[in-house]
């Protein structure tokens, strides 16, 4: 069974949203995917509508949610377990929209620690390339370290993904 709060972090294409996809399946309980993507370009609609097909012939309640995701944490049932996808496309959202970010946060954390349901958030890790050469991504990349930090230290289970291979850094795997 899994905990209140499951992160589930790696880099890009690392595995990390099917694994936390398959240990949602592997739970009891009705699923609730929070999405947190916007579709900006004509490759990102169509992915976005791919997952939402798929999700839907799966059995998932989804909830586009790509700055508020807490205002759907808190009406959910406590027999649902949610999987928030993902918590970068969430801060890029708030970076870009030039929002005041500690509030967001906040927003953010309270709504993840009073969730009556399970909850699995996904996350980049994005600390272990070079340094960007402009200050946005520098920005994004120290803002994205900070998010995955205090996720971390949130939740009951941290689990990165690489190769597509699940590593407990705290807690143990389901």
């Amino acid at each position: 069974m899994l905990p209140h709060l499951t992160v589930v972090l790696g880099g890009a294409a690392s595995g990390k949203s099917d694994y936390a996809e398959s240990i949602v399946r592997q739970s009891s309980g009705r699923r609730l995917y929070i999405a947190t993507a916007q579709a900006w370009d004509d490759e990102m609609r169509a992915k976005i509508t791919a997952h939402q097909r798929a999700r839907a012939e799966d059995g998932w309640r989804t909830v586009e949610a790509p700055l508020a995701p807490e205002e759907c944490l808190d009406t959910m049932a406590v027999d649902e377990i949610a999987l928030l996808d993902c918590a970068t496309m969430w801060l890029t959202n708030h970076l870009l929209g030039q929002s005041d970010l500690p509030a967001a946060k906040d927003r953010l954390f309270a709504g993840l620690a009073i969730a009556p349901g399970r909850v699995v958030i996904v996350t980049n890790e994005v600390g272990a390339g070079i340094v960007p050469e402009n200050a946005l991504a520098r920005q994004f990349r120290e803002a994205q370290g900070r998010l995955n930090r205090d996720l971390a230290a949130r939740a009951d289970l941290v689990v990165t993904v690489m190769a597509g291979l699940p590593l407990a850094l705290k807690g143990d795997l389901p």
